[in-house]
């Protein structure tokens, strides 16, 4: 599989939607790199992943096992009908932990030095939080920002975002669901190499909405590659009460042609870069 010369899977753009929130459009500038990073993350080796994103290298597994080969295929399949042994899962849970990579990848390619990221799931019925961001000061004696992430993939977005997306950030902006919240952040504060004690005394800072942002993240056709269809689907963000306008994001995957079939063709990308992956002999 050979790859184009431009490294990074993604290029990002930020516009402002409207008066309350910022949009964040991704589209896909290498797709083999895309592909390659989507199946290391689902091998358990998001770190690596990580490194490659940070350093513009050409992706490739720390290591590969041929069970960590088959494990992944099988994620990457679909199955509709359960059965024993699993060969794959429903095309909805698939593309949903697919786009739930793409915009951990997505963040990385942005963050800095200072930013920390919660590690995708690696399993499509892995529950809990999507994905947070912590963002230290120069020094890494506190948190600057919080960023906490809703990631869909859904065949029906405006419904999804005022119906599921809205009242779960809700939930958060209300903290009535801190405990979650501290213990991923906690994780990724001492990330940063400060002590235990340390990072408990920084994480207060997690609960405070003046300093949270949230990102709303959707897999979209090009019928919402549009001005107007960006704001028809973000309409209603306001409903998050005293931040402002940066302080709520919405993000969007634009792909071509229909989305499952988008969807299914990444996958075999997916599923043929890890067939041909090399093996180490002990």
């Amino acid at each position: 599989m050979p790859q184009d010369d431009n490294i990074a899977a993604l290029e990002i753009t930020g516009f402002p939607i409207d008066d309350d929130c910022v949009g964040s459009k991704w589209k896909v500038e290498n797709e083999d790199q895309l592909a390659r990073l989507i199946a290391i993350v689902i091998m358990g080796q998001a770190a690596q992943a990580a490194h490659i994103i940070d350093e513009l290298l050409p992706a490739a597994p720390a290591f590969t096992t041929d069970a960590l080969k088959q494990e992944a295929v099988i994620k990457f399949t679909v199955q509709e009908v359960a059965q024993t042994p699993r060969k794959g899962y429903p095309r909805i849970q698939r593309d949903g932990l697919i786009f739930e990579i793409i915009s951990w990848i997505a963040a990385k390619q942005v963050s800095g030095d200072k930013c920390f990221l919660k590690d995708p799931h690696t399993s499509s019925t892995s529950q809990g939080l999507d994905g947070i961001m912590i963002e230290l000061n120069e020094d890494g004696s506190e948190i600057l920002k919080s960023t906490i992430f809703e990631d869909k993939c859904t065949d029906n977005p405006r419904d999804t975002f005022t119906q599921k997306v809205i009242p779960g950030f809700l939930d958060r902006h209300g903290n009535t669901r801190n405990a979650e919240l501290i213990a991923a952040a906690a994780t990724l504060i001492q990330l940063s190499g400060v002590s235990n004690v340390q990072a408990m005394s920084m994480v207060r800072k997690v609960i405070d909405n003046s300093s949270r942002q949230y990102r709303a993240g959707f897999a979209l056709t090009q019928d919402f590659n549009t001005e107007e269809a960006q704001k028809a689907l973000f309409k209603g963000y306001d409903k998050i009460k005293d931040i402002n306008q940066e302080q709520r994001i919405g993000a969007s995957l634009i792909v071509d042609g229909k989305l499952r079939d988008w969807f299914d063709a990444l996958s075999t990308k997916i599923i043929a870069y890890i067939e041909q992956l090399d093996v180490e002999q002990d």
